[in-house]
């Protein structure tokens, strides 16, 4: 594809079609002879996945590989919020993809080596970071093959690994994945004492734990309340009684929560029926697993152990989630026709079917949270507003 691709009426034709309906383009025959209308359409899809992941790619000159590389590449907002605070010599990305997070970390670091297997994406990155005169050293080899060959050392390794399978397993196993990281972790902590490894918001934290050595941070990274990946940060001083747990959710007001892993493990969470605020957390915090050292950290009380609700007659305004003002309703109250945004956990109903039984609809400001305490099961009217 390449250059033929970034002839200026064909590049005419790809933004005159940003809005057109892309099934119909792809009947259409192509108006070039030399460039198909499928890789037409590519280039389209991938400006239009640009407007929303990767805005700073909407530039002339810019080529998009296929849906794949697009899918699997890290967000704008995530990469930047990875670039923050890494800054050394040299920085290798040993799976570079579509190379999104080594474009953000590159501009920390005076020497930046991209390897990457799929040699035509590699050549896409190459030709994209020219047009913004960014230079790193671009390797088109496999990882191990890389790693067997390799004499330098790094500040820092970078690691996106790949799923082997095509099915779309709710597990994620680390041995599951390519490279397989416990075989090679030694391997990579001989050549830098600082890794990081992006993981898919699937995989469970207890379980990194449990399998990866000297983890000093596991950073779960949400955007507006979506968990979008997990970060190890893997260094070679580092205990794994020391590992500290990060939630983050981007692109909101919320804090960040943190703790070390140990203290979860020896926090007590009181609990008591509904008080004046109700307080969700965010779902970075959720995933993080520290639900006994929200209650200590906050000074709130739990409304049940497998609900991760929390209460108090004290506005807690540092929390990391939603905090509500509620009280208790009984379910002769709701009025048929109302509108209420439905939470429904740790009950038997689901939001449907509390919609369906209620004869209520989505919508309004209003919440209706249909939960239990340890003694009961409750239904709790819930706003926003304070007043």
């Amino acid at each position: 594809m390449g250059h033929k691709i970034l002839d200026a009426k064909v590049q005419e034709f790809i933004n005159a079609n940003l809005k057109t309906d892309l099934h119909s383009l792809l009947l259409k025959k192509s108006p070039f002879p030399e460039v198909s209308m499928q890789e037409i359409v590519q280039q389209i899809k991938g400006k239009k996945v640009a407007q929303k992941k990767f805005p700073y790619l909407l530039k002339d000159g810019i080529i998009f590989p296929p849906n794949l590389n697009l899918e699997q590449a890290s967000s704008q907002a995530t990469a930047e919020f990875k670039a923050k605070n890494l800054s050394g010599k040299s920085f290798v990305d040993l799976t570079s993809g579509f190379g999104i997070d080594a474009y953000f970390l590159s501009k920390n670091f005076e020497e930046v080596t991209l390897v990457e297997q799929n040699s035509e994406l590699l050549e896409i990155v190459k030709h994209n970071w020219g047009i913004f005169g960014r230079k790193a050293d671009f390797i088109n080899e496999n990882l191990e093959h890389f790693l067997a060959e390799n004499k330098e050392k790094f500040d820092l390794i970078y690691l996106d690994p790949a799923r082997r399978d095509s099915e779309k397993n709710k597990k994620f196993l680390l041995e599951d994945l390519s490279p397989n990281l416990p075989e090679i972790q030694d391997e990579l902590l001989k050549i830098s004492d600082q890794i990081i490894i992006k993981l898919s918001p699937l995989i469970d934290v207890s379980y990194l734990v449990s399998v990866i050595k000297n983890i000093a941070e596991i950073q779960i990274i949400a955007v507006r309340n979506e968990v979008k990946e997990l970060l190890v940060f893997i260094n070679s001083n580092i205990e794994k009684e020391e590992t500290r747990i990060t939630a983050i959710n981007l692109e909101s007001e919320e804090n960040v929560f943190s703790f070390h892993y140990k203290e979860e493990r020896s926090a007590v969470s009181e609990y008591s029926e509904p008080l004046q605020y109700l307080y969700i957390p965010n779902n970075a915090v959720l995933k993080s697993g520290g639900f006994n050292g929200v209650s200590e950290k906050f000074a709130l009380k739990k409304l049940h152990p497998n609900t991760h609700f929390y209460t108090s007659d004290n506005y807690s305004e540092d929390f990391p989630g939603r905090i509500l003002k509620a009280e208790i309703i009984d379910s002769k109250d709701i009025k048929k026709g109302e509108k209420f945004n439905i939470i429904s956990k740790n009950h038997p109903l689901t939001p449907d079917e509390i919609k369906k039984k209620y004869k209520i609809k989505d919508g309004g400001n209003g919440y209706l949270i249909f939960t239990q305490t340890q003694k009961n099961k409750i239904i709790l009217k819930a706003s926003l507003e304070f007043n």
